[in-house]
């Protein structure tokens, strides 16, 4: 199912990108990672990464760049995937199965990309935090991770669907007290994060921009509340002023931008410690 993985094992002495690996085929069509693997022996701590893009758009490149840096300087490697995008709102939520895939696929490949299957964490960005966070918050045990680190998430999407300035007024007034309307929002509350939680939860870093106007911070407020209150571990770190997306804050505001990555670092580090599994 994968491409010839002698072929893109990274050296033993230095950090080496591997491209395009396919680890899951849905429909015939092939989903595909990037990788970074760090220098050394291993076994490393993984991150696995989901990038946003509204669910619809988005490349595993592009949204999340930013990140890969941090992650294998500080001897994490990170693995970057594609999943289906959204066509209609039938199909929506399936993207979550391609999270789990990728977690299976990367744990069973775990000794030859040199990394622990047992310290593994899902990093995501906007729509594909909310996919990092339902596969983390309802994962088998092959498919349960260490840590997630969701960046401005949508994590109720019910709210979003009724408040949300993006969603046109006409659109709601359209399905507004018809059978429609309340198969969507119980769906969107089925695929809410804020609604999954539960107490064996892996722990989340949450980090949002405070001005954030496409997900309200207070999205991310009242996920990181309903899992403390649940017994779930959790931590909020605000970007203040901030706004949507990691790829404006790289040129808008770089100390922020600096100092978020380094607590992702730092974060995942304590979350991934291989004393934590010993």
């Amino acid at each position: 199912m994968s491409l010839a993985l002698s072929a893109t094992l990274p050296l033993q002495n230095a950090s080496e990108r591997i491209k395009s690996v396919e680890y899951s085929r849905i429909d015939g069509d092939p989903l595909y990672f990037d990788a970074g693997i760090p220098a050394g022996s291993g076994p490393f701590p993984a991150a696995i990464i989901v990038h946003g893009g509204g669910w619809v758009r988005g490349d595993r490149l592009t949204e999340v760049q930013p990140l890969f840096a941090p992650l294998v300087k500080a001897g994490i490697a990170w693995f970057s995937i594609d999943y289906r995008l959204s066509s209609d709102w039938t199909q929506f939520g399936v993207a979550i199965e391609d999270v789990s895939n990728a977690v299976r696929f990367v744990k069973a490949h775990a000794s030859e990309y040199r990394i622990d299957p047992d310290r593994i964490a899902l990093i995501g960005e906007s729509a594909g935090g909310q996919l990092a966070a339902m596969a983390a918050l309802n994962s088998s045990a092959e498919t349960r991770v260490n840590a997630v680190v969701a960046l401005y998430t949508p994590t109720d999407l019910v709210d979003l669907a009724r408040n949300s300035t993006l969603v046109p007024q006409q659109l709601r007034d359209s399905v507004r007290g018809t059978p429609l309307e309340f198969l969507m929002m119980a769906r969107l509350r089925q695929l809410s994060p804020l609604f999954n939680v539960k107490r064996d939860a892996p722990p989340f870093l949450l980090i949002h921009g405070t001005a954030d106007r496409l997900v309200p911070f207070a999205q991310s407020q009242a996920m990181c509340n309903r899992m403390k209150e649940t017994g779930a571990s959790c931590e909020l770190y605000p970007v203040s002023g901030a706004g949507h997306g990691i790829r404006w804050w790289e040129g808008s505001r770089p100390e922020e931008s600096a100092a978020y990555k380094e607590k992702i670092v730092e974060w995942l580090k304590t979350h991934l410690s291989a004393r934590s599994f010993s």
